[in-house]
């Protein structure tokens, strides 16, 4: 869905990740029906987005934020994954206040690699929704534009797993996806890189 809009758009943030989680939900009542076949990782991310700098100027270092969980049953080669990455960034420029946001749901697979009963390095890659948001105001009028398009994700890094539950780690990740803002077409993804705090089953 698109279109330029001149009030301010409800989010949408709250839906997507509802999403998200419903469809995680299967996989954490087998876990629970039958937890030794089990195994995988929840985990809150939390960093830096870059985008094209051409495109997004002076917005293109964002903060971002997002949840993420992999999973797989004892004799599978790969986990499967599924997340929610929010990115945005705000500025002032000739008293025009700007601020553009990104948000990626995302689905794919990520190998893990149990190198030691503690650091367990990964790599992963799929498809992602990515969804940009642009708005500008000045002397109370405010325009904003909005779209979403699909694209892919690659990731790699590392869980530290403490206790036998508790991660920590870090992930460095590529997303590309290509919407449309104000009638011109923008990158919607970009690097991110950031760490990561979870829980391990």
């Amino acid at each position: 869905m698109k279109g330029i809009r001149f009030s301010v758009p409800v989010s949408r943030y709250s839906v997507v990740l509802f999403i998200a989680l419903f469809l995680a939900m299967p996989v954490t009542s087998a876990y629970a029906q039958n937890s030794s076949a089990w195994t995988g990782n929840v985990n809150i991310f939390a960093g830096y987005k870059n985008l094209d700098e051409d495109d997004w100027d002076p917005l293109d270092k964002q903060t971002e934020l997002g949840i993420g969980v992999d999973f797989k049953q004892d004799g599978w080669p790969v986990s499967a994954t599924v997340g929610y990455l929010r990115s945005s960034d705000d500025d002032s420029e000739m008293g025009i206040d700007i601020e553009g946001k990104t948000s990626e749901l995302y689905v794919g697979v990520r190998k893990i690699w149990d190198t030691s009963p503690q650091l367990r390095p990964f790599v992963g890659g799929g498809l992602a929704l990515v969804s940009a948001e642009m708005e500008a105001a000045a002397l109370g009028i405010k325009v904003s534009d909005d779209d979403s398009g699909i694209g892919f994700w690659l990731s790699g890094g590392a869980y530290l797993t403490v206790s036998g539950s508790f991660n920590i780690g870090a992930e460095l990740r590529y997303s590309k996806a290509s919407v449309t803002l104000f009638n011109t077409d923008v990158e919607a993804g970009g690097v991110h890189y950031g760490l990561l705090l979870g829980y391990h089953w």
